[in-house]
């Protein structure tokens, strides 16, 4: 088969050297230092993070649902992002070097591809659920049966590992591609078309599509159900008073713009991360490989950063899970009087306390 990389112009971008040499490092012996902190707080708010969630699921049975499944095994795909992925690439990132050998660095590029795509599906389950929960509440229960979660949990692990493990161990994501950049001192993720595309839409366009579409559903709905809130309440108030006020229309529109806010931080957040790589991994290839190093490597990293910010948008804007978080992190929960079963729900500071049976 005639060498698909033969019908570019392959040349080396700046920051690639091909030689068998280490890639040449990024920044200089001043700015390196800077970079190790600013990655390294970067893992340890992944790791954290994601920690306190899983530990927050399994410790408090009100946390123990059918949409926090797919949040705690969220959870896990980031915190394996932060703690087999992030550290390695921190080094080959900073020092252009691989130190690590070309078998681990094989594996390392799947666990890779595995785990960000594993939390990227997660995301899309999430959306899913979250639509059946609100558009179709009464199918909820049928639609999220909890066989029904397993499948789907089942699937965002093992498609990431069959999108990732088999073509890279059997090396058939660099068919066809030039090996200038493949040396034993640096471990360069380069694919060919093929897989760039293939790749990118299991592993992004098609969870985003799943994503956009559930949750432009979900905002329609909270914006109609606001409405109706709206007008019965105006209705009830008309009714005892005689007169309808702003008030009950100035609490739907505010119903309306949290919803919307909430759902635009989500969809933005998760495109602002993972867009520009997955757009530069699609285009790249067919351009020749033009983009530089230092350009990979801040879209690889943006991407990563994501798996940092799950915690905070899918567990701290919940009212239960932030009053976990500080029960966690208070260290009440080592105390002899057990609070598996408090009302985290509840918004009142004592509230804790009084439900525990």
């Amino acid at each position: 088969m005639e060498n698909i990389s033969s019908s570019f112009n392959v040349t080396s971008p700046p920051g690639w050297r091909t030689a068998g040499q280490c890639l040449s490092s990024t920044g200089t012996s001043a700015v390196k230092p800077g970079l190790y902190i600013f990655i390294t707080v970067i893992m340890i708010a992944t790791m954290v993070g994601n920690c306190l969630v899983v530990l927050a699921i399994f410790y408090f049975k009100k946390l123990r649902s059918i949409t926090n499944a797919f949040v705690l095994s969220l959870a896990v795909a980031d915190f394996l992002v932060g703690i087999m992925v992030m550290p390695y690439s921190m080094i080959r990132t900073i020092e252009g070097c691989w130190h690590f050998g070309p078998i681990f660095c094989q594996i390392h590029s799947s666990l890779d591809v595995m785990f960000c795509t594993a939390s990227i599906l997660h995301l899309s389950c999430i959306a899913l659920d979250r639509y059946y929960a609100v558009c179709d509440p009464l199918a909820y229960h049928c639609k999220m049966s909890p066989g029904k979660v397993v499948i789907l949990l089942f699937v965002c692990w093992t498609v990431p590992a069959a999108i990732s493990f088999i073509p890279i161990m059997l090396q058939l994501h660099k068919f066809s591609v030039a090996p200038d950049l493949s040396t034993k001192s640096s471990c360069v993720f380069r694919v060919n078309p093929i897989y760039a595309v293939c790749a990118s839409v299991i592993a992004f366009y098609l969870p985003m599509f799943i994503m956009l579409a559930a949750y432009w559903k979900i905002y329609r709905a909270a914006r109609k159900q606001a409405i109706q809130i709206g007008a019965v309440d105006n209705q009830i108030q008309g009714c005892a008073s005689g007169f309808v006020t702003a008030h009950t229309h100035k609490q739907s529109i505010k119903r309306e713009r949290k919803a919307a806010k909430t759902l635009g931080i989500i969809i933005g957040a998760f495109l602002v991360f993972w867009l520009p790589f997955f757009t530069a991994n699609i285009v790249d290839p067919f351009l020749g490989y033009k983009l530089g190093r230092v350009t990979w490597e801040v879209l690889i990293w943006l991407g990563y950063s994501n798996s940092s910010l799950n915690p905070f948008l899918y567990a701290f804007f919940n009212r239960s899970f932030r009053r976990a978080f500080l029960t966690i992190i208070s260290c009440k929960i080592c105390a002899p009087r057990s609070l598996q079963n408090i009302d985290l729900s509840n918004s009142k500071p004592g509230a804790a306390q009084e439900s525990v049976p």
